[in-house]
């Protein structure tokens, strides 16, 4: 599979900075897996709160220390990040795409961030204690 980097802005409370920006991969969403489409993939940690053919809403949670199966977003989408600890996301062969102990200012949350189609990856709650609770809108047109 050939992959594009992207980068995806995080807007902290409305206002965006280039300090904020993530590196993410992405493709082509066709080529991905249909099995590992988030809800199929990942059911437990991805509820879906309302689909139609314009959006697809999701209820994103991730217990403590909970590693979630390999999955993919194909369409760009909105997250509102209510709250997370320390967390690893990982691509699809397992390479780190980010490591929020390796930011050097601690996210805040809440917070909302803009992701283009997301390939194949999985995160790994890091916290003991903390919950990672988002809303993730993803726009089909």
């Amino acid at each position: 599979m050939i992959c594009f980097t992207a980068f995806s802005t995080i807007s902290v409370f409305g206002q965006t900075t280039d300090e904020q920006k993530l590196l993410y991969k992405t493709g082509n969403p066709a080529e991905w897996p249909k099995d590992q489409d988030a809800v199929v993939s990942a059911p437990n940690n991805h509820k879906i709160l309302l689909e139609n053919d314009k959006v697809r809403v999701l209820e994103v949670t991730l217990a403590p220390k909970e590693l979630e199966p390999v999955h993919h977003h194909q369409w760009p989408s909105v997250l509102y990040i209510m709250e997370a600890g320390d967390f690893i996301d990982r691509d699809g062969e397992g390479n780190v795409i980010m490591d929020t102990r390796q930011i050097p200012e601690p996210l805040v949350f809440p917070m909302t961030m803009y992701k283009n189609p997301e390939a194949p990856h999985s995160v790994e709650n890091l916290s003991g204690t903390k919950i990672i609770r988002l809303i993730r809108v993803e726009m089909k047109q």
